[in-house]
């Protein structure tokens, strides 16, 4: 009789333990797909995609379409650095073809997509791409800026050269995102986005994460100048208050 008393109130605490860990799992679950949805990843460059995220114990599935494959890798990023978040299951579709790699406009996407990634980059220059040379016009706010849109542009996969039209505005302006905080996950993100598109990083082995605005780059470099590259792509992606790299010489 009491080995049934002691197995009922053992399988009553079992019961219990598992409704108690249940609403944690669902809290955790609904403040992944919130934070996903309110990060500056998705409210600023995926808001015109159609983009469903659902957690299940920090499993995250994605699920629907997206204009670009780079929004694609950028939302998983952006998921993956998150809290709490496990592991990401990627089956966001991209709507239409996208262009053949190397081909003008995959070039093209490629850079305008670099130059939305920089905050020291004009947002108002235009691109545009003829067998590979690459022609940016709209306006800068400096010699230096205009300057570093032409280095970024030319350091694309696939850009043979460059021709920079833009002209220098009369009176400069400060970045939309000067002062604005972005998430850590975002600046992860983004950061990771940029060593990829950037030819000079592109084949780093580089692992990246963010507290409080601070990135913090390890892994592998082949010399001095690629990880100095590192830093220096970094440094200038919005939301990066400072730059730790750890990255050892191979």
């Amino acid at each position: 009789m009491k080995a049934m008393y002691r197995l009922v109130v053992m399988m009553v605490a079992v019961v219990a333990l598992l409704a108690l860990s249940m609403p944690v799992y669902a809290s955790k679950d609904s403040r992944i797909e919130s934070s996903a949805k309110k990060s500056y990843v998705f409210k600023t460059y995926l808001t015109a995609d159609d983009i469903i995220i659902q957690s299940k114990d920090g499993v995250v599935t994605l699920t629907g379409t997206v204009s670009e494959e780079s929004h694609k890798l950028l939302a998983q990023e952006t998921v993956a650095g998150l809290p709490a978040v496990k592991s990401v299951d990627n089956r966001l579709e991209v709507k239409g073809t996208s262009p053949a790699k190397n081909s003008d406009a995959w070039i093209t996407v490629k850079v305008k997509t670099m130059i939305l990634f920089h905050r020291n980059v004009s947002t108002m220059t235009e691109v545009n791409t003829t067998n590979g040379i690459v022609t940016l016009q709209g306006k800068a706010n400096s010699q230096a800026q205009k300057d570093l849109a032409t280095e970024y542009a030319k350091d694309i996969e696939g850009v043979k050269d460059v021709k920079n039209e833009m002209t220098i505005a009369k009176t400069s302006k400060k970045t939309q995102t000067a002062g604005r905080k972005i998430d850590d996950a975002s600046i992860t993100a983004l950061v990771k986005m940029t060593l990829l598109y950037h030819r000079s990083t592109s084949a780093l082995n580089t692992s990246v994460t963010t507290n409080n605005g601070v990135v913090t780059l390890s892994g592998k470099a082949s010399n001095a100048a690629e990880k100095d590259l590192a830093t220096k792509f970094a440094n200038d992606v919005h939301g990066v208050k400072s730059v730790k790299n750890l990255m050892t010489i191979k």
